[in-house]
């Protein structure tokens, strides 16, 4: 039971850093601010693939590495995703986006967003 309860708290705090996340970078991206937008699409992309892990094994990764490794080890078509849209959000630290490039990020979470679901 206690195994349940904190995966449901983790849960719980994951969907939340989601949403903000996602909600901040929608109004980054209506804002035209496409750096902001394409770093919080990616965070919420990261969250997503969190959530994802928790669902199917159980546990969080704690890093960017270990997702990748996990992500890609297990669950191609998500690492697929990912594996494209890291380098806009290493981009974003040091150039200028685009609105095509956010947009991308923000298709990519309705991807995965299916993914999860299923």
């Amino acid at each position: 039971m206690l195994y349940h309860t904190s995966c449901c708290l983790v849960q719980q705090k994951l969907i939340g850093n989601f949403e903000e996340y996602f909600q901040l970078g929608l109004r980054a991206f209506n804002e035209q601010k496409y750096n902001s937008a394409t770093t919080l699409f990616f965070k919420a992309i990261a969250t997503l693939c969190d959530l994802f892990l928790l669902k199917k094994s159980g546990r969080v990764p704690s890093s960017h590495s270990d997702r990748f490794r996990t992500i890609e080890e297990n669950y191609p078509a998500i690492y697929k995703i990912i594996d494209r849209d890291f380098p806009f959000y290493q981009d974003s630290y040091t150039k200028k986006m685009d609105k095509e490039s956010a947009e991308l990020l923000k298709d990519d979470i309705g991807k995965i967003k299916e993914m999860l679901e299923k």
